[in-house]
């Protein structure tokens, strides 16, 4: 019996009794981060890093069923012995090391080996079997390093303003808004935040992170007050009657999906920025290598590809359906809190 399953509800380790990231409820998940398609409401015990929790159980209204682990903390579930490690996709999110009898898996969940200023760097994990995303597994996603991309944004901002417009910018609430907080240069003018995105900014605040100040929009605030601000929002919320306080106005949207042509038009954008808190192709085969794992199982993105690519290098790969989306899922997330204006 393998150490790990893959189910119609997540993840399984039956030995354990507990399911890694599952989409449907079960008794006891264990949760890479606060993404929607990786922390699903309705399990009865969850167990996630001691980062992630304020957030997750913000956004699933937890009680006292959640319990949490330092990064390289281990806690042993009959015999099997379970540890969270950096991924570095967003604040709080953990790759799963799981080990039974000498035998070591690691679950990726989403990761990113760019450091992003916010985040706990990723840490490359020795196993034997590692399960990995592939959301930008095609050669052509390669990015840029971060601060040539927020030079771009930084530049935008200021021209915007010299021409006397607002600049929003969309990226999704959790992760992707605190990272554009984290880095822009906030001596450029004031900064505001979409209803959702403060939220989230919030719960990050009373945790220890350390954000710029960026209020609410709110009907408080009249058009000279945002004339030449930047506007950090959720892309749930390009195209809302809520848009029509900032003109004139040039959007922006953050994502590593801005790296295809035509991307930018379906998204109404007047600029595409290709920042993404996933790997792209190079960091996926090196963070793949440096596991020096024998047996690679792919998920979410381009599995398909991705895992044929492995196989011609001479690795054990199968691509593995499951309900993660990645970038995609992250994007379209936040219209669930929409009505957070």
């Amino acid at each position: 019996m393998a150490l790990l399953q893959f189910t119609d509800r997540g993840i399984f380790c039956e030995r354990a009794g507990v399911y890694l990231d599952p989409w449907k409820p079960v008794d006891k998940a264990i949760v890479s981060h606060g993404h929607s398609d990786h922390a699903h409401w309705g399990h009865k015990h969850y167990l996630c890093t001691q980062d992630a929790m304020p957030v997750i159980r913000h956004r699933l209204n937890l009680q006292d069923n959640i319990q949490t682990l330092a990064y390289g903390e281990t806690l042993n579930i009959n015999g099997v012995d379970f540890s969270f490690h950096p991924a570095g996709h967003i604040p709080g999110s953990a790759q799963i090391r799981v080990e039974h009898g000498g035998e070591v898996w690691v679950f990726s969940g989403d990761y990113k080996l760019q450091h992003d200023g916010i985040s706990t760097p990723f840490e490359p994990v020795k196993c034997n079997v590692f399960i990995t995303e592939s959301t930008f597994g095609l050669p052509v996603y390669k990015w840029k390093p971060q601060q040539e991309v927020f030079d771009e944004i930084n530049a935008w901002w200021r021209n915007n303003q010299q021409q006397g417009k607002t600049s929003v910018i969309a990226g999704y609430t959790l992760g992707k808004a605190q990272r554009i907080l984290k880095n822009v240069d906030a001596s450029i003018g004031r900064i505001f935040t979409h209803g959702a995105v403060d939220s989230i900014n919030e719960v990050m605040r009373q945790q220890g992170f350390v954000l710029p100040e960026a209020p609410r929009v709110t009907d408080e605030f009249k058009k000279p007050d945002l004339q030449g601000a930047l506007i950090v929002c959720p892309p749930s919320a390009l195209g809302s009657p809520w848009m029509r306080r900032f003109l004139p106005y040039s959007l922006g949207v953050a994502s590593g999906w801005m790296k295809l042509r035509g991307t930018r038009r379906r998204r109404g954008a007047d600029r595409g920025f290709v920042l993404s808190d996933h790997a792209d192709w190079d960091d996926l085969n090196l963070a793949i290598r440096e596991t020096g794992a024998s047996k690679v199982f792919v998920t979410h993105g381009y599995a398909e590809i991705f895992s044929q690519w492995l196989s011609s290098r001479a690795i054990e790969a199968y691509e593995v359906k499951t309900r993660f989306e990645g970038e995609l899922g992250e994007i379209d997330e936040s219209a669930k809190e929409e009505g957070q204006v």
